[in-house]
């Protein structure tokens, strides 16, 4: 069984991810913040160090697919590689922080290794207003994050809400987290648990 937990920065991944696993008895994988190379650089420089950034995570995310598929355990996964493809990239790219030769390249790539990936069996959408997600951007406090903007922020969520509504690889759980507080309220884990054993056991 492969889960996987896609959402904005803030939007609470790591958090659920970490609780659901204890759940479950399952095995998490993260994504890889503090060993990436390139994030106090390219929250320092977006332009300079955006597709160094980007090539990266999809270098990291290739390669946690692959050892989920050999590993032959129930999975959740923190993020994951259609994000970075459809959501981060081409966001940056919009900007005018990617060049169109890098984008080009960058497509491309991707473009391969869809074909050699398998979707997760369950997609867990978490779906953040804005004063959510720098609420909890702040509530974290990485410095490396100080410098992300509301403007870039509410451009990911609205490329977020675009890839979510087009997405039919497998199952999708879409999951609104404003007014749910799964840290300190376990009916609101709770309630996100009987969802997902709907959807993995088929029942209503």
């Amino acid at each position: 069984m492969h889960i996987a937990i896609a959402g904005n920065i803030g939007a609470g991944k790591t958090t659920l991810t970490s609780l659901l696993a204890k759940h479950y008895k399952w095995e998490p994988h993260f994504e890889s913040v503090a060993e990436n190379p390139y994030l106090d650089d390219f929250y320092g420089s977006m332009e300079r160090w955006s597709f160094n950034l980007q090539i990266y995570f999809l270098n990291s995310r290739f390669r946690q697919i692959l050892e989920i598929r050999e590993s032959g355990k129930n999975i959740i996964q923190d993020r994951t590689i259609y994000e970075d493809a459809h959501i981060f990239a081409p966001n940056l790219h919009a900007m005018g922080l990617m060049t169109n030769r890098d984008f080009s390249n960058y497509e491309t790539l991707f473009d391969l290794m869809e074909r050699l990936v398998s979707p997760p069996d369950l997609m867990i959408y978490l779906r953040a207003s804005i004063p959510t997600l720098v609420g909890q951007i702040h509530k974290r406090g990485r410095d490396f994050e100080n410098t992300i903007s509301i403007d870039y922020l509410s451009r990911l969520n609205e490329r977020y809400e675009a890839w979510i509504t087009t997405y039919k690889k497998g199952k999708l759980l879409i999951i609104d987290i404003d007014n749910l507080n799964i840290v300190d309220n376990p009916e609101d884990l709770g309630s996100i648990i009987d969802r997902i054993d709907a959807q993995i056991h088929g029942l209503f």
